[in-house]
């Protein structure tokens, strides 16, 4: 399993678990609603597949912020990729219609056959909204867009087969539980299931009766449960199939 990390937009290395305060953001101590969310991000646990790296987030879009970015892989192959941003202002956003702000990109090229689909952008923005319903998350103002874009090569490149791209941007608002944050590390996972849907994997084994795992979203027959998903073909089986 991967652990997520990420980087305060001060640059700064966060929260280090140990014990200290956090770097502050232009002389203001780091929100405690917002530490908290950023420790579950911090200490969520993903599917193996997965591998998660730091990265710095964006500047002006908030006051507070912290970004990971991930790929699936299988063997040296990345399937996907994607980024996620978790956007803090104290002050609340208008547009928001809350503090908090998940925002995201995902990529993947497709096979030949899912590319086809003339109904693949809508597929692809259930496939967003599913996984978030899937594990029961309340989320509002959700928007964004599906991009799919071809290449096709020619001269000494011409031996290549045609290739697409599907690109997903989106963003929503997670409501805020108690204490003023979000369930960060659900959210998280509900990305990762969209990221790992995206490169073409099949759905994680569900977890034993009781379980709490990345996995407790899958109904026995190990597929997503609720949210309207939709499926297309899967392109690749599990690793070192």
């Amino acid at each position: 399993m991967a652990a997520a990390q990420g980087h305060f937009s001060d640059h700064s290395d966060g929260i280090r678990g140990t014990g200290d305060e956090a770097d502050s953001t232009a002389g203001t101590p780091v929100p405690p609603a917002f530490r908290r969310a950023v420790d579950a991000l911090r200490t969520a646990r993903l599917r193996s597949e997965m591998e998660v790296e730091p990265t710095r987030p964006p500047q002006r879009l908030a006051p507070y912020a912290y970004a990971v970015e991930a790929a699936v892989v299988d063997g040296e192959e990345d399937l996907a990729d994607g980024r996620l941003v978790l956007l803090h202002d104290p002050a609340g956003h208008e547009a928001w219609k809350g503090t908090f702000r998940l925002v995201t990109l995902v990529r993947a090229e497709l096979e030949p056959e899912m590319a086809a689909d003339p109904l693949l952008p809508e597929v692809c923005w259930s496939w967003l909204t599913g996984a978030l319903e899937a594990r029961g998350l309340a989320y509002g103002e959700a928007s964004g867009t599906v991009t799919m874009a071809g290449s096709h090569y020619f001269g000494g490149l011409a031996e290549r087969r045609p290739a697409t791209q599907i690109e997903i941007r989106a963003s929503w608002t997670p409501r805020e539980g108690l204490g003023g944050a979000p369930d960060t590390a659900a959210h998280l996972a509900a990305w990762s299931d969209l990221l790992c849907q995206i490169a073409g994997l099949p759905p994680a084994p569900a977890d034993p009766p009781g379980a709490t795992g990345p996995a407790a979203a899958t109904d026995p027959a190990g597929t997503l449960s609720g949210g309207g998903v939709v499926s297309l073909p899967q392109r690749r089986g599990p690793q070192g199939a």
